[in-house]
């Protein structure tokens, strides 16, 4: 509508149209945006085929723990300690287990358990205490020695606007976000890359349900992943959600289908429902910028080491919808 049209309209009409027209966009600017940073990579090559605002620095929250399992997947391979090998319950580690709003898998001081159902614990349940009981463990009773390998990790990986100060992803003292755990989009794409080339996370990641501690604790401790999209998009087989009221909603998922495989990391979504609805629709598309032709893959950083198997190809075809499940 033009100016001269809009004059010529009874003052009624004119006054309910600006009121319509400024009620719009109130709404549009009051509208939270579906996230703060979101990237595409592709798994095989690394390339980038999607990025909006991925340099972003926000918190990873629980994602976290994905370069906790990485810092201890070096320890497994260098024989420092295996899958078997148990870890004590410290006073320290059931202190986590009790802070408010932490999810957790119950530690109790005196308690011990395999390095394994400690892994399934931070990736299944995302647990809190046992990413911090981890971290005390590998790092020789000092949370603050295994932060230091958690950095010098992400400098190996690239990861250059990273700084992690926790092995879990929970809010430090001061709740200052500036404070805390900080990445990129970008950054935890090469690390999301390097785990699914380099390391058997995918065995954990995939895993929907499970409980902890069977056999060694009575009773066992039912766990259900966080990840929503596991079963209900297709070759979705990880990785890890994560949130905190600083962090917003976040997640970093990966996808294989027909013998490709796309990564998606998204931040700072408002509401989990908005991020997986996002996620999927990123994860679809991703798939469909993959070139016919696959490109030589770049190098990871990885010296010496053989990439290690990953799950099975799924077959192609079209996504089934979301069935949308509150987080708990």
């Amino acid at each position: 509508m033009t100016f001269f049209q809009l004059m010529f309209l009874p003052r009624f009409h004119r006054l309910l149209l600006v009121f319509t027209l400024s009620a719009a966009s109130l709404a549009a600017r009051e509208r939270p945006p579906a996230y703060k940073g979101a990237i595409v990579m592709d798994a095989k090559t690394g390339r980038v085929l999607f990025a909006d605002n991925a340099d972003v620095i926000t918190p990873p929250a629980s994602m976290t723990k994905l370069m906790t399992y990485a810092v201890l997947e070096d320890q497994l391979k260098s024989g420092a300690v295996t899958l078997q090998t148990r870890i004590p319950i410290t006073a320290a580690d059931a202190r986590v287990a009790a802070q408010r709003d932490s999810t957790n898998v119950a530690l109790k001081a005196g308690e011990s358990f395999p390095v394994e159902e400690m892994i399934y614990a931070m990736m299944i349940q995302s647990a809190n205490d046992a990413a911090y009981a981890v971290g005390r463990f590998v790092g020789n009773g000092s949370v603050e020695a295994f932060v230091g390998m958690m950095n010098a990790k992400a400098r190996e990986l690239g990861m250059t606007r990273t700084t992690f100060r926790t092995p879990n992803g929970l809010p430090v003292p001061s709740h200052r976000i500036a404070d805390g755990d900080l990445t990129t989009p970008r950054d935890f794409a090469l690390l999301c890359r390097y785990l699914i080339l380099h390391t058997d996370i995918l065995r954990y990641t995939s895993v929907r349900q499970r409980p902890f501690g069977a056999g060694i604790r009575m009773p066992a401790t039912n766990m259900t992943n966080h990840n929503h999209l596991l079963g209900r998009i297709e070759g979705v087989d990880g990785l890890k959600t994560g949130f905190t009221n600083g962090a917003g909603f976040c997640l970093a998922a990966t996808a294989r289908r027909g013998g490709e495989r796309v990564i998606v990391v998204m931040m700072d979504c408002p509401d989990a429902k908005t991020r997986d609805l996002q996620v999927a629709a990123l994860i679809n598309r991703g798939f469909q910028l993959i070139p016919p032709l696959t490109l030589p893959s770049s190098p990871v950083p990885a010296p010496g080491s053989a990439p290690r198997a990953t799950s099975e190809p799924t077959r192609p075809g079209s996504a089934p919808s979301i069935q949308y499940i509150p987080p708990r």
